[in-house]
């Protein structure tokens, strides 16, 4: 498949408003008008460009977005639910079970009791207690190091 520069920058253009609308539904008659192509041949185009379907790719930016909020808002998951574009808490809660491993809110729980920067999430999630245990191990360290160049002096 060849794909053109103003091609590719179409395709883009159409990823990203499937990433940032939130607060309506959008066909892909839409997207695919911002992409300047049919709808069948757009989700063709997509797909391989991308690896998803546009389908999926919207399914799963709602999901990051949702997990951004539970881990960093103050929303029910509730808010979550509406707020990322879903119309049914019970197939939000459903779906991100399913795709995430747990529910929205043990999702929620575990995220928060793990030691992040405020307001970012965290690259990778490590429980307080191994946190600290690094910190204090480094102390221990640096007074055995100590130490041993006062006995060796």
């Amino acid at each position: 498949m060849i794909l053109t520069r103003n091609e590719l920058t179409r395709l883009c253009r159409a990823r990203d408003l499937l990433r940032e609308t939130h607060d309506r539904r959008l066909t892909i008659r839409e997207v695919a008008r911002e992409a300047a192509i049919s709808p069948v041949h757009f989700i063709r185009r997509f797909e391989a460009v991308f690896g998803e379907t546009p389908h999926q790719f919207r399914i799963q930016a709602r999901l990051a977005r949702a997990k951004h909020l539970l881990a960093l808002s103050d929303y029910s998951v509730t808010d979550v639910c509406m707020e990322v574009g879903f119309e049914s808490l019970g197939s939000f809660s459903d779906l991100f079970a399913r795709r995430v491993g747990v529910a929205p809110s043990v999702y929620r729980r575990q995220v928060r009791s793990m030691v992040a920067v405020p307001e970012t999430l965290p690259r990778r999630l490590y429980p307080g207690c191994l946190t600290l245990m690094g910190a204090a191990f480094a102390i221990f360290e640096k007074q055995q190091g100590a130490a041993a160049d006062r006995l060796a002096s």
